[in-house]
């Protein structure tokens, strides 16, 4: 069955980074899309980012652009999101989520998510 597990969140600064990995196991990795997407306290879900199979970023929310980024790692069935200049705006909990083949927002499976927690 599809795992996606992860980890790296923690307690950050403003101003600091830190680095969300995400373990993907029980289907191809390579031919799906994937995504972030967080829940802050008292909010919705919101999506973050997304890549598609090949690689290529297809999504920054705009509150993002310029400071986090997505990848994956094919020979790893990793997919990672660098997080850079945090805000205390981007504490939540963030979630890996397998996408169709085509699009990283039709997702069917989710991990339970790691928790971010920006501030001083």
């Amino acid at each position: 069955q599809v795992q996606l597990v992860e980890s790296g969140g923690g307690l950050a600064q403003p101003g600091g980074a830190l680095r969300l990995a995400c373990t993907a196991s029980g289907f191809t990795f390579r031919s799906y899309a994937m995504g972030w997407a967080r829940q802050a306290p008292g909010k919705g879900l919101e999506w973050v980012a997304g890549i598609s199979s090949d690689g290529s970023p297809s999504f920054y929310v705009d509150s993002v652009k310029g400071r986090f980024t997505i990848s994956r790692d094919t020979a790893k069935n990793t997919l990672s999101l660098e997080m850079n200049s945090l805000k205390p705006e981007d504490t939540a909990l963030y979630h890996c989520a397998k996408g169709s083949k085509w699009y990283y927002a039709e997702s069917d499976s989710w991990g339970q998510g790691t928790q971010v927690t920006v501030s001083p």
